[in-house]
């Protein structure tokens, strides 16, 4: 037992890691619904050729890196079986009573790290999404965060990710120009919450960093916050109380509250959640039962239908088909299926 300790500390940053694990990817319907959400669809080729979801893809990366062992999925009742399937059962998992926000589902995972798993409550703890596509430095900048965490630099430290564009999709950190005594980590002196096209371009002449959704921080810290809303008696108390807490995202509740500060990631980082973002990242133009005819030009299709299907003379199109309908769309207005998904049953 002694040597397996060891082992692990030898492979392994001592530390925990919350994967969120929401949302239900209308953007990407029909593959993607509340009970498969993007992150679930088994898109991504493997090394060795076999196919891989966004989550199967990070655990693999987080275990290739030795980031840690330590692994808890934040989610709901719907996504937990899905979860265990892709994943196996050496993964915690912990459901929400209900959808509330990540502010509500953080803490819940946090008391369970602490409550259940009977962490030290002076552990370092990061939390992340588990729908980004991103390369092997993505989790090195993660251990550089641990480090500042334990080096006290500040209560909570931030992941920003070196914007390409003025992007009106994703919130901004805007880092002050003091740094921290470490050159790579800057404090943080605001955060704007998805901006116009026009006010995001400003903010890129300040050197503002697009917010990853990634947070790293001792977990006594946020206890202290809990204990504000709901008695730390145990995790299943908590759970029950899960209503006591307020519907808010985690950095409107926490990071805008407390000293933070942000280091900057400026590799392979890209958020799959449009139907151009994923075609992008596809290796194959086909997926599925599909014949591509010769003047097709810039087309993709992901059948999961039993029956083939044959396109030809089209061009920056996505077809999409599988048993909960048939999406054709140019890639240009691929993103307006968000407006009429709720009136298609």
């Amino acid at each position: 037992a002694a040597s397996d300790v060891y082992k692990r500390q030898y492979l392994y940053i001592i530390m925990q890691l919350i994967l969120l694990s929401g949302g239900s990817g209308k953007r990407l319907w029909p593959l993607s619904n509340n009970i498969r959400s993007k992150q679930f669809l088994s898109l991504f080729k493997r090394n060795d050729g076999k196919m891989e979801s966004m989550l199967q893809r990070v655990v693999r990366q987080v275990m290739e890196e030795h980031l840690t062992d330590n692994i808890t999925i934040a989610t709901n009742d719907s996504q937990s079986e899905i979860i265990t399937t892709q994943l196996g059962n050496n993964i915690s998992i912990v459901t929400e009573p209900e959808r509330r926000d990540t502010f509500p589902a953080i803490a819940l995972a946090t008391s369970y790290l602490v409550l259940k798993k009977q962490c030290p409550e002076d552990e370092v703890v990061v939390v992340m999404p588990c729908d980004s596509l991103v390369d092997e430095n993505y989790f090195k900048k993660i251990k550089r965060m641990v480090q500042l965490v334990q080096q006290d630099v500040a209560e909570l430290i931030l992941m920003g990710i070196k914007p390409t564009y003025p992007s009106s999709k994703f919130g901004y950190i805007l880092p002050l120009e003091i740094g921290t005594t470490d050159s790579d980590c800057l404090f943080v002196k605001k955060f704007v919450e998805k901006p116009s096209v026009d006010i995001a371009q400003k903010l890129l002449l300040e050197n503002a960093l697009w917010n990853g959704g990634v947070f790293a921080f001792r977990l006594n810290f946020l206890m202290n916050i809990i204990q504000k809303y709901v008695q730390l008696n145990s995790f299943e108390d908590v759970r029950t109380h899960y209503y006591s807490f307020p519907k808010i995202s985690f950095d409107y509740e926490v990071a805008e509250k407390v000293t933070s500060a942000v280091v900057t990631f400026d590799g392979k980082w890209k958020d799959i959640g449009t139907w151009n973002a994923l075609t992008e990242e596809l290796e194959d133009p086909v997926i599925g039962k599909v014949i591509l005819g010769k003047h097709c030009k810039n087309v993709n299709v992901i059948s999961e239908l039993q029956s083939p299907i044959f396109i030809d003379g089209l061009e920056d199109v996505v077809v999409s088909a599988n048993k909960d309908g048939v999406f054709i769309c140019s890639k240009k207005y691929s993103e307006d299926i968000k407006q009429y998904i709720e009136t298609i049953h």
